[in-house]
């Protein structure tokens, strides 16, 4: 058996390990980073990037049809499903590309391929072939969709994001499972591209979104493009000629029958621990079952292991798995060097859903129970440059302390994706509304919004 010797081993070329890799090389260790295949990451192959992708192509379709409002008349709009999926695929092949592109650069030592498991706290196997001793080792291996019981057994008409954008065409009708982040999205562009979508999620947040008020509006906004089934169980799922038929109950109770060309599960994804044979390492677990390990250093309880992204199932998106992967990659090198690993400031949580309209969570979550908060809020149905764009649905809730200071919100409405940025911007600064309220806004914009809501909170305070 080969045997090889590095201060850092990294498991996972994706976000993650890519990040976790380049840190602790860049901090002096000896790195090596180890891909079992196929690589080029979550996002770039079956996450934000292809789901995006899908979303113009509704976005697109659904503003032709909708142009009516400023006094164009649009005769027709067709769709073609496999151009749309065609056009997916190469975008999202040139995102995957461009990440191999950056592991070509790597040096051939830098790098190995295939499936690593634990021998011990201190080394690594790789097959039959390989030994790895380390010094510190960084789990970065992602994650994999979750198939909830009742949809196995299905084959092919169970899909994932794993498999959805492989499909040749765009089917019938859908039956989503699910209405979180992934679920919302992907249903309202497969409904804007003309399929039959149906979505049943068994709590009550749509969109990621737990403050009431929006919730409800989200309701009512994604219900008007298709059917939305909240507090809802999937019973059992059965093959339905070259569909599927899922059997449930809505929130009283009742018996439902859905028929679907096809399925999504999208309730979530679980982190891809199985194959690494932790069992051999020693680490403390906690009550779900994921390694304990400390969410500022990244340092798992019991061993020189460190976990990164997806795999430590804390904050699954791409901007915090790059950012974990290059704490864990520097505590890494670190630890290999006999250093006590850093624990960096606490980080603003920051979380979109690329719907329209779009969604976002920001900073500390909603809390009905803290009465010690004051909360500032506003409707987009009759905001100056929303009503001119013919988007004024949503809201936006914001809460600060009894000092002012910024905490957090959340927000429904068009360019959801900058207003939110511009909050997490102040929570992270420790801005309070005064602040906030005395900078520059121009008119009219949808950011007038926010100056609004500290007016609201200044009153308040």
């Amino acid at each position: 058996m080969r045997e090889l010797d590095y201060d850092v081993a990294v498991i996972g070329a994706g976000t993650a390990g890519i990040a976790a890799h380049r840190a602790a090389a860049a901090s002096g260790a000896r790195s090596v980073l180890i891909e079992r295949g196929p690589g080029g990451t979550t996002c770039a192959r079956v996450g934000c990037m292809p789901s995006k992708l899908l979303i113009a192509a509704g976005t697109a379709a659904h503003t032709a049809r909708s142009t009516d409002l400023f006094g164009i008349r649009v005769a027709d709009v067709a769709v073609d499903g496999p151009a749309v999926l065609r056009r997916l695929r190469a975008e999202r092949d040139r995102f995957v590309a461009s990440v191999f592109d950056g592991l070509g650069d790597l040096p051939d030592h830098a790098r190995l391929d295939g499936t690593a498991r634990f021998e011990s706290d201190r080394t690594l196997l790789i097959g039959d072939a390989i030994r790895i001793r380390f010094r510190a080792a960084v789990i970065a291996t992602g994650s994999r969709p979750i198939v909830p019981e009742p949809l196995r057994g299905l084959g092919a008409r169970v899909l994932t994001t794993d498999t959805l954008f492989e499909i040749p065409d765009l089917p019938d009708s859908l039956a989503v499972l699910g209405a979180g982040a992934v679920g919302i999205e992907i249903a309202q562009a497969m409904a804007r591209l003309g399929v039959a979508v149906t979505v049943i999620d068994t709590g009550e947040a749509v969109a990621g979104l737990s403050e009431p008020g929006l919730v409800q509006q989200a309701a009512e906004i994604f219900g008007s493009e298709l059917n939305l089934h909240r507090g809802a169980e999937v019973r059992a799922a059965a093959p339905d000629g070259d569909g599927v038929c899922l059997h449930w109950t809505d929130r009283d109770g009742r018996e439902q029958v859905t028929r679907a060309s096809r399925v999504l599960a999208a309730i979530g994804r679980a982190p891809n621990l199985q194959p690494l044979g932790l069992e051999a390492v020693g680490l403390r677990h906690g009550a779900d079952g994921l390694p304990d390990f400390d969410r500022r250093s990244l340092v798992c309880a019991g061993a020189p292991i460190l976990i990164a992204g997806d795999a430590d199932g804390w904050r699954p998106v791409l901007h915090e798995a790059s950012r974990q992967g290059r704490i864990a990659g520097a505590n890494a090198a670190a630890l290999a060097a006999g250093r006590a690993p850093a624990a960096p400031a606490p980080w603003t949580s920051l979380a979109m859903v690329f719907t329209h309209p779009q969604a976002a969570v920001i900073g500390a979550p909603y809390d009905p129970e803290d009465d010690g908060r004051v909360i500032g809020s506003m409707d987009f149905s009759d905001q100056g440059r929303a009503r001119v764009e013919g988007l004024n649905r949503g809201g936006i809730r914001i809460w600060a302390d009894r000092s002012g200071q910024l905490l957090g919100g959340e927000m429904l409405g068009p360019a959801v994706e900058h207003l939110a940025h511009l909050l997490a911007y102040a929570v992270t600064d420790k801005q309070t509304a005064q602040s906030v309220h005395d900078r520059p806004v121009y008119h009219p914009t949808v950011e007038e919004g926010l100056f609004s809501i500290m007016s609201t909170i200044i009153r308040k305070i």
